[in-house]
């Protein structure tokens, strides 16, 4: 798969490297956006009940079921600069529309939902048993967040991640609605490849961005399957030196 990646990518003009380029960077920032919110959203929901759960929930996995053209207009009338915080993103002198940040923003946006629902699920899995007991010979809530629960749902967060990086790297619709397709800055490789299939002769390029992408994709995921294999063995280990 390496030699397939690197032959699809020795492939490439400079301006299909560039929107591969622009794609890891959306993806490899967006993944870091949403890591620390998607892991405390997850907890969240996993382990605590409170007054307005149910909506946070709906909010939260809304861009699941909303159209990413969808999401991106709503982010536009929001972080636009003639959109609901765009007065004050231009006091700060912040661009969010037509920038880099901007397909940051809407990719982010659109894979938080996989983050949260991975990290739930593994947090879920943890037996509260475990806790109560830490909590019985004294350790904080945060010791035993860091010390037990995370660490225990660990292949689910990292799945999570791996899962929302990922879509990150497919995102569409809200980013070129967002960010437009600005090259060397917004245009992503779906958007060249969707952009090359509406041009006479665009075809031989839109296949190579195609084959780079989803060589890209796969080598995702076989890192996160490494991950995680080191992550059970570690576990073993450590349950098997605890008997």
């Amino acid at each position: 798969m390496l030699c397939h990646f690197a032959l699809s990518v020795r492939a490439l003009t400079p301006d299909e490297w560039e929107a591969l380029r622009v794609s890891l960077g959306v993806g490899v920032c967006a993944t870091l956006v949403i890591a620390i919110p998607g892991i405390a959203l997850g907890w969240l929901l996993a382990r605590r009940t409170f007054p307005g759960k149910l909506l946070l929930d709906a909010l939260v996995h809304l861009p699941l079921v909303l159209t990413p053209v969808v999401v991106g207009y709503l982010l536009l009338l929001v972080f636009g600069r003639g959109g609901l915080l765009g007065p004050m993103l231009d006091a700060l002198g912040i661009e969010v529309a037509f920038t880099f940040l901007g397909a940051v923003l809407a990719a982010a946006v659109v894979a938080l939902p996989l983050v949260v629902r991975s990290v739930r699920a593994a947090v879920e899995l943890v037996d509260p048993g475990l806790e109560e007991a830490a909590a019985v010979l004294g350790a904080a809530p945060f010791r035993r967040l860091f010390t037990i629960t995370l660490p225990l749902a660990a292949p689910g967060i990292v799945a999570g991640l791996v899962l929302g990086f990922a879509r990150s790297l497919g995102e569409f619709g809200a980013t070129i609605t967002l960010a437009g397709s600005i090259a060397g800055e917004t245009r992503t490789l779906p958007i060249a490849i969707y952009q090359n299939t509406q041009v006479p002769g665009g075809d031989a390029a839109a296949l190579r961005m195609t084959l780079a992408s989803v060589a890209l994709s796969v080598l995702a995921l076989a890192a996160s399957e490494l991950v995680l294999r080191r992550l059970r063995a570690r576990a073993a280990s450590a349950a098997g030196r605890d008997a």
